[in-house]
C-alpha cells in the first residue's frame, strides 16, 4: 500500500518502490472510487514511478521546482491512510542537500523535513500554495530531519522521456551489484546482499568490509556508490574486501538495476 498524487489527467506519481513487483495496482480515491493502475514509468536512480489511472476525470496539482524551496520553508504532506482517507501533517523544510541511502540510490539535491510522514509512503510534499514540491520516499527518524521527499523536477524535467519510454534512456547506464551497506569508521561494511544480484553470484555477504573498490579507497558510501557508477552494466567491478580476518579481492559481474526489477 502507498500514497499518490495525480500530477496530469490520470498521472499518478509516487515513490517507485510503492508499485515495485506488483501484478494488479487498485487506486482508491478520495471520493471513495475506486480504479486499477498502470505502472507507466519507473526511475530506479531517482527513486520515482509514474501510474496511469483510466478514467480518472479528477484536477490535479501544480508542481514546484526544488529550486524556488528554500530551508525553513513552511510545507505540509497529505498522504493516503488506507483506502479513501486521507491524512495531512505540517513542518518545515530542514535541508535541500545530497543523500544517500544505504541501498546503492543517491540523490544530488534531497529535501529534508520535520514532518512526521501520517500516510503511507509516496505522498506528496506541498507548498502552502498547494504546489506540489516533492514525493516522500523515506521515514528518516533523525533529530529535525524525519521525513526526505524526491524533487518533483525528476519527473517533470523528464515527464516526455519517462511517459514514452517508461525510463530515463537519455542517461548513461550505470552498474550495480544489489548490496545494502552502512558506512563503519572509515570504510563500507555490507549489511545485507539481494538474492540473485551480482554481488550474490560473486560472494559477498553481510558482514563483509569493503576497503576500495578498483583500487581507489572506499571511505564512505558516496565514494562507493560513484566507484560503481563510473561503470556500465556488465563491466567487472574489482572490490578489496576484509572477511573472516582477512583481506581479499572479489570480481563482480555488474548488472542494471533497472532489467533487474522490472
Amino acid at each position: 500500500m502507498g500514497s499518490g498524487t495525480l500530477v496530469g489527467r490520470g498521472l499518478v506519481v509516487t515513490a517507485n518502490y510503492v508499485p515495485v513487483g506488483a501484478e494488479r495496482i487498485e487506486v482508491a480515491f478520495f471520493d471513495e472510487r475506486t480504479g486499477t493502475a498502470d505502472v507507466v514509468a519507473q526511475d530506479f536512480y531517482s527513486g520515482i514511478a509514474v501510474l496511469r489511472v483510466s478514467d480518472a476525470d479528477y484536477p490535479y496539482v501544480p508542481m514546484r521546482s526544488s529550486d524556488k524551496v528554500r530551508s525553513g520553508q513552511d510545507v505540509f504532506i497529505a498522504a493516503s491512510a488506507g483506502g479513501s482517507q486521507r491524512r495531512v501533517n505540517t513542518g518545515a523544510v530542514t535541508t535541500m542537500q545530497p543523500f544517500d541511502a544505504f541501498w546503492e540510490f543517491r540523490l544530488e539535491r534531497a529535501i529534508t523535513t520535520t514532518i512526521m510522514n501520517p500516510g503511507l509512503g509516496g505522498g506528496g510534499l506541498f507548498a502552502m500554495d498547494g504546489s506540489l514540491c516533492g514525493i516522500v520516499s523515506l521515514d528518516l527518524n533523525e533529530v529535525g530531519h524525519f521525513t526526505l521527499a524526491i524533487p518533483t523536477e525528476c519527473f517533470a524535467d523528464h515527464r516526455d522521456e519517462l511517459l514514452q519510454h517508461g525510463r530515463r534512456v537519455s542517461r548513461r547506464p550505470r552498474a550495480w551489484v544489489g548490496i545494502y551497506c552502512y558506512k563503519i569508521g572509515e570504510h563500507v561494511l555490507i549489511a545485507g546482499i539481494l538474492p540473485g544480484t551480482p554481488a550474490e553470484h560473486a560472494g559477498l555477504k553481510a558482514g563483509d568490509l569493503i576497503l576500495a573498490i578498483d583500487g581507489s579507497t572506499v571511505s564512505d558510501r558516496g565514494g562507493l556508490y560513484e566507484g560503481i557508477w563510473k561503470r556500465a552494466p556488465g563491466d567487472e567491478i574489482t572490490l578489496q574486501v576484509y572477511s573472516d580476518e582477512s583481506v581479499r579481492d572479489v570480481r563482480v559481474s555488474s548488472g542494471d538495476a533497472d532489467r533487474f526489477f522490472s
